[in-house]
């Protein structure tokens, strides 16, 4: 099963020609997931010819315009298309009033149901099929959360040539084993998934934090991250204006990645001010505390691949 994180937007507070607003979306086979939606995220998802209709929720970080004002144009557009699945929208208090207030303001046509969940307490958000989103707060100067994305965990490898000794044939009485069950062998003997299973395998994990101070209670909720998006937003000599903004430096995203022992650090959310040498520079600034750190760029695509 694929799983897949597309960067539509890198940039902090001010769109620019070369680099739109912070928004991500997670694309586990056909369902889509979008984290944050700044100005301009319709242009990356018509790039990367993604199926804007497939998403099935959006996820909200905090109501400041340069996260949340490309959602009107998204609620509109999906309304150009046949839609019969619902749209659930998930974000901190007030985004619920952001919503509706848009769709009046705009006199929306809006043709399918929108379901929107605002977040009182951290926990799960939404749940699918072998997944669940857990929202966790941030430090901001509004209200504000991040995200992680979890898989179930797996059963272990099938080893058919174990099922085969034990005496269970070939066919229906393995898919049962594989999915859990217990069956009774050619001999009338029990036979349990454990015993013809190798360990248990783990699903993959994606996490996203932005528009925050660096503090440690991040680091359990990001923890053994495969991809962790995170906001580097300044160079570390900015320290004390980041601290002063609420945001945090690279330098300090590469410390949490480096906790959490993900295996993937992307920077997001950069200062308007950085040109990309400004942004290489910030860059080896991460790598010398956690190796794995790259750059998101508008339109990256990273895979999110099976360890086990």
């Amino acid at each position: 099963m694929n799983l897949e994180a597309f960067i539509l937007g890198c940039g902090g507070m001010v769109p620019l020609p070369y680099r739109h607003l912070t928004s991500v979306l997670l694309r586990r086979e056909g369902e889509l997931f979008l984290f944050d939606g700044g100005e301009g995220t319709q242009v990356s998802l018509r790039k990367l010819n993604l199926k804007w209709k497939k998403i099935s929720a959006i996820f909200v970080s905090h109501t400041h315009a340069d996260h949340v004002t490309g959602l009107p144009g998204i609620l509109m557009l999906s309304s150009q298309v046949d839609r019969d699945d619902p749209l659930t929208i998930v974000g901190p208090p007030r985004i619920a009033e952001y919503i509706e207030s848009s769709r009046r303001v705009l006199d929306m046509y809006i043709n399918y149901e929108i379901i929107v969940k605002e977040i009182n307490e951290p926990g799960i958000v939404y749940e699918g099929d072998g997944f669940h989103i857990r929202a966790f707060p941030l430090r901001h100067t509004k209200p504000c959360v991040g995200y992680a994305f979890e898989e179930d965990g797996r059963p272990g490898m099938f080893h058919p040539e174990k099922a085969e000794a034990l005496g269970v044939p070939r066919g229906p009485l393995w898919s049962k084993l594989q999915a859990g069950e217990k069956v009774l062998s050619s001999d009338g003997k029990e036979i349990s998934p454990e015993e013809v299973l190798g360990t248990p395998r783990t699903g993959r994990k994606f996490s996203y934090v932005t528009d925050t101070l660096a503090f440690p209670e991040i680091v359990p909720e990001v923890k053994d991250s495969d991809l962790f998006v995170c906001e580097g937003m300044f160079e570390h000599d900015l320290l004390e204006s980041a601290i002063e903004k609420k945001h945090m430096t690279a330098v300090q995203a590469a410390h949490l990645a480096k906790e959490a022992a993900v295996k993937k650090l992307a920077l997001i959310h950069y200062s308007p001010r950085y040109t990309e040498y400004n942004l290489k520079q910030m860059l080896k600034e991460a790598e010398k505390i956690f190796p794995e750190t790259v750059l998101s760029k508008d339109r990256m695509v990273f895979p999110i691949e099976y360890v086990d």
